[in-house]
């Protein structure tokens, strides 16, 4: 396979002509784990493409707990999630790594020739010689409201995790959720100059949140200040006369039930781990994680890997610092299969001139 121009650290647009990128590995799955992968294919000369289901980079450390701290990283006594991400981020510049973001690998098929053809749910086609799973706990997906009737809504007026806030000048908005992302919404929206909503109201079923401390006391003092409202209770029910959302009808904690304005709703209720397509690769799994062996870290399909939370093996365990193994393991098990005809030798990131050279630091022949 030729060997593609090394391209920079981005995210890549939806190719409009279907042509097939040809990568010597891709990555699915850009959670931590996922991002060190990268990383070690890099080291070892392996260009990677990465496609993940969420909207950026970060895997669960983004989507769940970015500003929480984290203290188990070697030699980092202690960082946030999104700090994490971001020194992952930083470490993989030099590999160039492009990312296809907000998709799933849907469809994965094994060539005779041992290469693998994999379509995304955007309609982007890979052509890859390597495969490594580093899925997490499966694909993040929205969790949708459990309303009957308002799925018809999805996209127009209401909208869920990962999806862009349209202008919502001189609109009722709502806003349902508990964790970071929805209250930043809200703060967002009431910080619009130019074109603010009419209105902006949080529910949630109780006064208490898993969002940042600092973030709830931002929300509650736009609150006092009336840029906002929250309403503790459950939205169950809507009017939607001419097939367009106006209210909702919200149970309170009280045992109430009121009615609330409502031309969008912002369906923020966080983020469920599914295995999704993955399930139909013929892969063996095991209570719906993939299984391999702790050699390789490769599956029962030659040239698939699967490193993190998404796999499973005896002494498993659900640890970060675990993954980072794994992917060292499977980055050298990969460059076997993609460089056949080329010893693979460990070499040392302290002397090594080859490495420098792929790091950026040194010139030297």
């Amino acid at each position: 396979m030729e060997r593609q121009d090394r391209q920079a650290v981005g995210t890549d647009p939806l190719n409009t002509d279907n042509a097939p990128i040809h990568t010597d590995a891709l990555v699915i799955g850009a959670g931590p784990v996922g991002l060190f992968q990268v990383f070690q294919l890099g080291l070892l000369e392996i260009s990677c493409q990465v496609v993940d289901s969420l909207p950026a980079p970060g895997g669960q450390c983004l989507a769940l707990y970015p500003d929480k701290p984290v203290y188990d990283i070697p030699a980092v006594p202690v960082c946030t999630g999104r700090e994490l991400v971001d020194r992952l981020l930083t470490q993989i510049r030099p590999m160039a790594p492009l990312f296809h973001l907000g998709q799933q690998v849907s469809t994965l098929e094994r060539w005779a020739d041992g290469r693998f053809d994999a379509v995304t749910t955007a309609g982007v086609r890979f052509v890859a010689r390597t495969i490594v799973i580093a899925g997490g706990v499966g694909a993040f997906v929205p969790r949708h409201l459990k309303l009957d009737g308002i799925h018809r809504f999805i996209g127009r007026q209401v909208l869920h995790s990962g999806d862009a806030i349209p202008p919502a000048g001189g609109q009722h908005v709502v806003v349902l959720g508990e964790d970071d992302a929805a209250l930043e919404a809200a703060l967002t929206l009431c910080a619009e100059s130019s074109a603010r909503p009419a209105s902006i109201t949080l529910i949630h079923r109780r006064d208490a949140f898993k969002a940042s401390p600092g973030v709830v006391d931002r929300m509650r003092a736009a609150c006092d200040a009336g840029r906002m409202r929250f309403v503790a209770g459950q939205v169950i029910g809507f009017d939607a006369p001419g097939d367009t959302l106006t209210q909702l009808s919200v149970s309170g904690a009280d045992g109430q039930t009121t009615t609330l304005p409502a031309d969008l709703l912002l369906a923020l209720l966080g983020l469920s781990p599914k295995l999704g397509p993955i399930a139909d690769w013929g892969l063996q799994l095991e209570r719906k994680q993939v299984v391999v062996d702790t050699e390789k870290f490769e599956t029962n399909v030659p040239g698939i890997f699967a490193v993190g939370d998404v796999n499973t093996y005896p002494g498993k365990k659900k640890l970060i610092v675990c993954g980072f193994h794994e992917a060292t393991m499977a980055a050298y098990a990969a460059a076997a299969t993609v460089f056949p005809d080329r010893p693979v030798q460990v070499q040392y990131t302290t002397t090594s001139t080859r490495l420098h050279r792929v790091l950026g630091v040194s010139t030297a022949p």
